[in-house]
């Protein structure tokens, strides 16, 4: 996957009319096989979605970021669902959750020093997340 999915995942993510199910499906796509390449994108565009208070791209962008990075992306993801959209993060805390779940000593050690940032819906959103070690 190029650039040019990301650019057509955004657009479609920027598209009240784009199709629900397409836009999972392209999203899926570029998180099975895209590379770390694409995850500076990723991660400003998710930073995007919650700064724009956009609850669905930053799920789906989320799971994507999740998909490529791995474990290693979990600052990353806790960050974002740190900020609190009105939204369920449904498929945002299973992607932490599991992230967790998958790589227990890397996850305690990227979260643990996040328990103790200066914003606290970080500090509490990383605790929450460090209560799924195995």
């Amino acid at each position: 996957m190029t650039d040019d999915g990301i650019t057509r995942l955004l657009a479609m993510l920027d598209d009240l009319d784009a199709d629900v199910d397409a836009t999972i499906d392209l999203a899926d796509e570029i998180a099975a096989t895209g590379g770390p390449e694409l995850l500076p994108r990723l991660e400003t565009e998710l930073g995007r979605a919650v700064e724009e208070r956009n609850g669905y791209a930053r799920e789906l962008l989320g799971g994507v970021v999740a998909g490529i990075g791995g474990t290693g992306s979990l600052p990353v993801l806790v960050r974002a669902s740190a900020v609190d959209l009105g939204d369920d993060q449904d498929g945002l805390a299973a992607e932490i959750v599991d992230l967790v779940q998958a790589d227990p000593k890397k996850a305690e050690g990227l979260l643990r020093p996040m328990t103790e940032d200066d914003d606290l819906a970080v500090a509490h959103r990383a605790d929450w997340a460090l209560r799924f070690l195995p």
